[in-house]
C-alpha cells in the first residue's frame, strides 16, 4: 500500500445519523422564554425603595433564630432587594437593634 506523503490515511466511517434523532422530531425546545414572571420579592411587590434598618419586625422575618441572614432562595427576595436587606441588618445591628448572634 503506497503512502501519499503530507495526507493521512483514513478509514471507511458508517454514514452518520441524520440530526432528527427520535423519530423525526428533531431537538425538544424548551417553552422558558428567558423572562421571569409571577412571582416577586416582597420588596419588589410593594414597590419598596429603601429597606429601613428601623423595621425590626420585617427584619427579624429574614434572619434565623440565631440571628444568621436567610439565604435568597429561602427568604424569596431578588438579588438587589437581598443586598438592600443585608445593610439594613448589618445597620441595624451596629445600632444595636439586632443581635449579632444568640
Amino acid at each position: 500500500m503506497a503512502r501519499q506523503s503530507g495526507a493521512t490515511q483514513r478509514t471507511q466511517r458508517s454514514p452518520r445519523r441524520p440530526a432528527t434523532g427520535r423519530g423525526g422530531q428533531g431537538r425538544k425546545r424548551s417553552v422558558f422564554s428567558g423572562t421571569r414572571e409571577g412571582t416577586q420579592c416582597r420588596y419588589c411587590r410593594n414597590q419598596v425603595d429603601y429597606v429601613d434598618y428601623k423595621d425590626i419586625g420585617t427584619l427579624q422575618k429574614l434572619l434565623t433564630n440565631r440571628g444568621k441572614i436567610y439565604s435568597r432562595k429561602r427568604s424569596g427576595n431578588c438579588a438587589g432587594c437581598q443586598r438592600k436587606v443585608k445593610r439594613a441588618i448589618k445597620r441595624a445591628r451596629y445600632m444595636a437593634l439586632l443581635p449579632f448572634t444568640t
